[in-house]
Parts: structure tokens; C-alpha cells; sequence
């Protein structure tokens, strides 16, 4: 009895093949390693703190500047030296008051530093490191300070000094380079800001017992943050 082969119904396609298996190697194709991650998340770490620092400085810069700026003013004044010697070395002794204004009903002011320098015709004439200081609210200070020395004069310098003489009226410049930090509260204090003061002076000579000579008056300060 003959075997009969099974009748095959259409195409005989054989056993099914798996599919090929795709390899994926470090460091290869467009992914990102370890190193690449790790400096795009401290590149944007950097950039949220500088944000978040220069938001806060913002908001520092407009609720104190705008409203209730410090004021500054030189309220005396001596000017009991301010001649020249033959060889033209300006020889000056200037003494100087200075009152700060505090307005702010509930901000104080940490002066952490402060330099007081002189100037004629440009010239730097001396400089002093003053006494730091917390101010606080509503509050009036004063600080005082003597520039003494002797100071060349060449050229156009020289030449305003001579047309100044006859008037016996000087002008000096006196500045104050400050690092200032506000105190919200007991706990809060803002980082250090250096704002400049400038206090652009007709100072008239006096006798060394005056402190306010007669015809000086007492002049404003401009701040610049």
C-alpha cells in the first residue's frame, strides 16, 4: 500500500526567520554619554543661580534706589592750607564733613567700607580709609575726615590754580568709594553693593579755627550705583 503524500495547499514558505538584532555601542550615533549629561546640567544649574542672584539684585535695585535713596552732603568745610612753593608742589590741608542720611523707616545700612579721597584739577591729593559703620533707620550720621600733603602741579593744572588764587575760592572734588550692605530684617541682609559718591566742592580758603568758612554752603552729593 503505496504512502500518499499530503496535498500542499499554495506556496511553502519554509519556517519563519527571527528578526535581526540591532546593536546599540557607547559613544557612537547622536545619544549623549555620561560627560555630555553631566556638563549640560551644571551649564543650566549656572545659569538659574545667575538668574535667581541678578532677579533678587533687580528687585533690591527698585525698591531702594528709586524710593528712598541715602543722602549724602558736606555740611563743613576747612580749607586752612592750599598754597604753592616755588618748585610748584601744591601744599593743602582740607577737612571735611560729611552727612549721611538715612530716610528709610525700615532698612538699615552696613557701611563695610569706606575710602574718602580728594581731588584738584583731576589730581588725586590723598585718600583715607574711614571707620566702618551700621546706620540705622531714619538715622543721620556724619563722618569726618583730613586730606593733608603735597601734591605737583604741571600745565593746565597749574594754569587753573593761578586763575583760582585771586578768588581765594577752590575746586575740589571729594569722593567716597563705598561696599554698603542693606539689613531688611534680623535675618535678611543684602549682598554688598560699592556705589560712588561725588561731592563737587567750591571750597572758599579759611583761618584754622573755622570749620565753616563764610560764603560756603553746604553742598549736595551725587550717588551713582
Amino acid at each position: 500500500m503505496s504512502d500518499k503524500q499530503a496535498h500542499l495547499n499554495g506556496a511553502y514558505y519554509g519556517p519563519s526567520i527571527p528578526p535581526t538584532k540591532q546593536y546599540h555601542r557607547p559613544g557612537r550615533g547622536s545619544g549623549c554619554g555620561c560627560g555630555c549629561c553631566l556638563l549640560s546640567l551644571l551649564f543650566k544649574l549656572i545659569i538659574t543661580v545667575v538668574f535667581i542672584v541678578g532677579l533678587a539684585a533687580l528687585i533690591i535695585w527698585l525698591i531702594f534706589r528709586p524710593i528712598n535713596p541715602i543722602k549724602f552732603h558736606v555740611t563743613d568745610v576747612s580749607l586752612t592750607e592750599f598754597n604753592l612753593t616755588s618748585n610748584n608742589n601744591l601744599q593743602y590741608k582740607l577737612a571735611v564733613n560729611i552727612t549721611i542720611r538715612n530716610p528709610n523707616k525700615k532698612i538699615g545700612v552696613y557701611y563695610d567700607r569706606i575710602e574718602a579721597r580728594a581731588y584738584y584739577e583731576g589730581q588725586r591729593l590723598d585718600s583715607n580709609e574711614l571707620t566702618p559703620f551700621y546706620q540705622g533707620h531714619k538715622n543721620t550720621s556724619v563722618i569726618s575726615t583730613v586730606f593733608e600733603g603735597q601734591q605737583l602741579l604741571l600745565g593746565e593744572d597749574l594754569q587753573d590754580f593761578n586763575k583760582e588764587k585771586p578768588t581765594g575760592i577752590y575746586s575740589i572734588d571729594v569722593k567716597l568709594y563705598l561696599k554698603i550692605r542693606f539689613k531688611l530684617s534680623k535675618f535678611v541682609k543684602t549682598p554688598k553693593f560699592k556705589p560712588k559718591i561725588k561731592c563737587d566742592l567750591k571750597v572758599p580758603m579759611s583761618n584754622s579755627n573755622d570749620t565753616a568758612p563764610a560764603g560756603y554752603k553746604a553742598t549736595k552729593c551725587d550717588l551713582d550705583f
